[in-house]
């Protein structure tokens, strides 16, 4: 298995298809990108959390010009599934949203709460599946910036859906909004249900 094609492959698919498809394809539709930058002022956990993002992107980017620590064929293996579950879900969840897809938040921006096909099943399907590939390419490609790259990918999700995201779509959608998240996991089925978040 050559481990850095298929890693290199990987990520060169997933940037144009998730990063760059999707927005070309809302500005098409909607005549915006639906690409909002950070959120909040500088040093808040809502910036902490898209710089992290971003931060873990340009990590992902540079993880396929370092060497890769020689792991068992069998994590390789694991890890090439989670990239392809990984890159299924991200599609097939931004797909999912239709023109509400955005990347953060706008204040002023008003979008409809999707809670249907895979967003019945936990809130932030993107997410999961983005966390997904990252940890896939850890596998296969494992080196500091891989791993630093899932790393600030966890921690400024986590930042960004509790202190941004949430509390924008609750300011939005209210009731709506609690009644999907009481019934819904955060990332996985079952898993961080909010019975009283925000009220």
């Amino acid at each position: 298995m050559n481990r850095q094609l298929i890693a290199t492959t990987s990520v060169a698919a997933f940037f144009v298809t998730a990063l760059l498809v999707r927005p070309a394809w809302l500005k098409w539709k909607t005549g915006r990108w639906g690409v909002n930058g950070l959120s909040g002022p500088v040093g808040s956990a809502g910036w902490w959390g898209g710089a992290s993002f971003i931060a873990s992107m340009i990590a992902t980017a540079l993880a396929l010009g370092l060497s890769a620590i020689p792991t068992p064929e069998v994590v390789a293996i694991a890890g090439l599934a989670l990239l392809g579950a990984g890159m299924v879900l991200t599609v097939l969840a931004q797909s999912g949203m239709g023109t509400s897809w955005r990347i953060g938040v706008q204040e002023t921006e008003r979008t409809a709460l999707v809670t249907t096909g895979l967003f019945a099943w936990v809130r932030n399907p993107i997410f999961t599946g983005m966390g997904a590939f990252l940890a896939g390419l850890a596998l296969v490609w494992p080196n500091a910036a891989s791993l630093i790259g899932f790393g600030a990918f966890v921690i400024g999700v986590q930042l960004q859906v509790r202190f941004v995201e949430e509390p924008w779509l609750i300011a939005q959608h209210g009731d709506a909004w609690r009644s999907w998240a009481r019934r819904v996991g955060r990332f996985l089925p079952g898993v961080g249900l909010s019975a009283s978040r925000a009220e």
